[in-house]
């Protein structure tokens, strides 16, 4: 049975900190939550690529992209198209993998409790079924399907595209770190997701995240193919020690541990995100032993730098309070930090700990406060008064930046005019097909908001925006406690 089979269900535990629902209130009800949640992940399914199953939830998807991997003559049929374009990009789709598999093994009882969590699993296994495709063959990932240039020319629905499918592959001669180990994270941490009622798969998951760990240690580099798009500007150590933080909750193996505690830690950084995974690291692999101690004074410094009562706190907010850190898919930054605190509030909550930030002490309720805040404005608490997510709330989004929802399904047709395509992105009306649940690119920094399709700054949707917000959404569903 290997490594899976002895892995204990109180070490998981230990290290994962697992709660019951909500221990103790995170401050009101200021929206539906569980109704936020469960559209947070039809988004989701309306990025799926490949052939679609019967209980897809938005009827106007269809199939899609049935010939990925021809050209190299592998199945590469699946996952997910990562915003509004037609491009799947590995080393977003991998975070957006593994940070809703972590919110699936911290909120299980939440999700379940929302009747969300078979759509969470269905959302993960629709990634990691397309990445054990990607990493079949040995010393070799499969990392991109599509061209975006090409891609970029052409407004037109996944359903009838016909750009190049162009296919992308890293291996010994072109290394690409960041992405083998953000696939290996997502895969060790989605094999601790189902390792409960499929241990087949599970094994499966973990013994591909073993391989693609240890190829991404032997050749190290810097993949630039998902340049303009998916740069990696913080390098690939943080996607190693996040892999490797991963593989030993999954396994509990001493080698694992020693690699995170040997590898360098990381400058204090105040965002986490699909490029930056050290705050994830630092508040993930943490313990009470002195070995482990610089993770906490780490996490403690990202949790000091964001908080606004902290005297070190240095994130720019908006005059609404909403963190922004910059144009184009800025609300991932505050998505992000309402993960990071969500969870690291628990932790706190479960060891009676505070954070210590020069003279002042931060309790869980802080951080899940703050958390709160940045997922009420996303959802309507603004100084303009309006949803971000499609779909809910108060005068939400309707022009998403996103061709398959802009599109009229009247106008699905086999061959496309790229150059007549882009009358659907200029119009200046309401897409005709709700993209439900995206949480949109959002606002400036001075809190203003151009519903426009063709200012994709504000209005493109990502799916890592999403699976961040799952977190906090998924503790929010719960009811206080005194």
């Amino acid at each position: 049975m290997g490594n899976l089979a002895r892995t204990s269900a109180a070490g998981i535990v230990a290290w994962l900190v697992l709660f019951q629902c909500c221990p103790i209130g995170v401050g009101g009800q200021d929206f539906n939550y569980r109704e936020a949640l469960s559209k947070s992940l039809i988004f989701l399914e309306a990025q799926r690529s490949g052939k679609l199953p019967p209980t897809n939830r938005l009827k106007w998807r269809g199939d899609s992209a049935l010939e990925d991997g021809k050209e190299a003559n592998v199945d590469l049929v699946g996952g997910y198209y990562d915003a509004g374009d037609n491009v799947k990009f590995g080393l977003p789709m991998a975070f957006t993998i593994t940070t809703l598999s972590w919110s699936a093994i911290a909120y299980k009882d939440e999700l379940q409790s929302a009747g969300e969590l078979e759509n969470v699993y269905a959302a993960i296994r629709w990634g990691t079924d397309y990445f054990l495709k990607c990493a079949s063959r040995k010393n070799k990932l499969f990392v991109q399907v599509g061209d975006p240039i090409k891609d970029h020319e052409c407004w037109v629905r996944p359903e009838n595209m016909t750009t190049p499918r162009t296919v992308f592959q890293i291996n010994e001669h072109t290394p690409g770190t960041e992405i083998a180990a953000e696939t290996s994270a997502a895969m060790a941490s989605s094999s601790i997701v189902f390792r409960s009622f499929d241990r087949p798969y599970a094994r499966r998951l973990l013994n591909k995240a073993k391989s693609l760990f240890k190829f991404a240690k032997k050749h190290k580099g810097t993949f630039d193919g998902e340049c303009p798009f998916y740069c990696s500007f913080s390098g690939f150590h943080d996607e190693l020690s996040w892999a490797a933080a991963w593989l030993h909750t999954a396994t509990l193996e001493k080698t694992y541990f020693k690699f995170v505690t040997e590898e360098e830690l990381g400058a204090v950084v105040d965002e986490f995100n699909w490029d930056l995974k050290y705050a994830g690291t630092q508040t993930f692999f943490q313990r009470r032993e002195v070995a482990l101690k610089p993770y906490k004074d780490q996490a403690d410094s990202y949790i000091c730098s964001v908080l606004p009562e902290s005297p070190y706190f240095k994130v720019p907010l908006t005059p609404g309070g909403l963190i922004h850190l910059r144009n184009g898919a800025n609300l991932q930054y505050a998505t992000g930090a309402s993960f990071l605190l969500t969870i690291y509030g628990d932790m706190l909550h479960r060891h009676n700990e505070k954070v210590q930030c020069a003279d002042k002490q931060f309790e869980a309720k802080h951080l899940w406060a703050f958390a709160k805040k940045q997922m009420d404005y996303i959802l309507g608490k603004n100084p303009e008064g309006r949803s971000f997510m499609v779909g809910f709330g108060n005068n939400p989004p309707k022009q998403a930046h996103h061709r398959g929802a802009s599109v009229p399904l009247s106008e699905v047709k086999e061959d496309v005019n790229c150059g007549m395509s882009f009358i659907w992105l200029d119009k200046d009306q309401p897409n005709p097909n709700e993209l439900t649940g995206a949480i949109l690119g959002g606002p400036d920094k001075q809190d203003k908001f151009k519903d426009e399709r063709r200012s994709s700054e504000y209005t493109e949707p990502c799916t890592y925006i999403n699976t961040l917000a799952v977190a906090a959404l998924a503790k929010l569903t719960c009811p206080d406690h005194p």
